[in-house]
């Protein structure tokens, strides 16, 4: 029978974080675990000895074919190996991980770097973003005044709170307009601002309405 998500989070919740920040990479690449521990250490650093437990345990017992078709097991997804290597992989981001923890080393702050990380670091932003200015705004909503007084209207105060200080947090980072445009398509925006201005510049906007209101 399938994993029940209770018995899913114990064995794999922290594993499935790490393991999510390789998604749309391979795991010769170092930034996802660098992005991984960089956010984990500024929110959660307790969790970072947890996904090492769970990595381990997951590569010193690897499931076989027919207990994940079966639903009883965490299924890594693709990250361009053989399935012969992925336990050696699972085993290196675990040692990198007790390095971590052991030696209290974690990487500088720094503007985000995956699209795992753009999520866990503004992610009522991104439910806004993705909720409310997907392609399918110019059919649901007149403009996008409109479609933020829905936001306003059908959502709780402490999440629009969070979302003005996840604004705030955006803009103090070094970016560029071209920066602002990926940050946006990266946290699920999939229409341009409003006419007349810039991804900054319509952050700033949002920023500052949300503040007075």
């Amino acid at each position: 029978m399938s994993l029940k998500p209770l018995e899913h989070d114990r064995k794999y919740g922290e594993l499935d974080h790490v393991v999510r920040s390789y998604l749309g990479r391979t795991a010769h690449d170092d930034e996802p675990l660098t992005a991984y521990l960089r956010h984990t250490w500024r929110t959660r650093p307790w969790a970072i000895a947890t996904a090492e437990q769970q990595l381990r345990e997951y590569a010193d017992n690897p499931p076989g074919r027919l207990r994940l078709r079966l639903g009883e097991f965490y299924p890594v997804p693709d990250v361009g190996l053989p399935d012969s290597e992925i336990q050696a992989w699972l085993v290196r981001l675990a040692d990198l991980l007790r390095e971590s923890v052991e030696t209290g080393q974690a990487p500088p702050p720094a503007t985000p770097q995956t699209h795992w990380e753009w999520h866990a670091r503004f992610p009522e932003l991104a439910q806004f973003l993705g909720g409310w200015f997907s392609q399918d705004m110019p059919d649901e909503f007149d403009d996008h005044d409109a479609a933020l007084q829905d936001y306003l209207d059908t959502t709780d105060p402490g999440l629009i709170a969070q979302l003005t200080g996840e604004l705030y947090d955006l803009l103090t980072l070094p970016l560029t307009e071209p920066d602002y445009a990926l940050a946006l398509a990266e946290l699920g925006m999939e229409v341009d601002p409003p006419e007349h201005y810039a991804p900054g510049g319509w952050l700033v906007e949002l920023a500052q309405r949300l503040h007075r209101r």
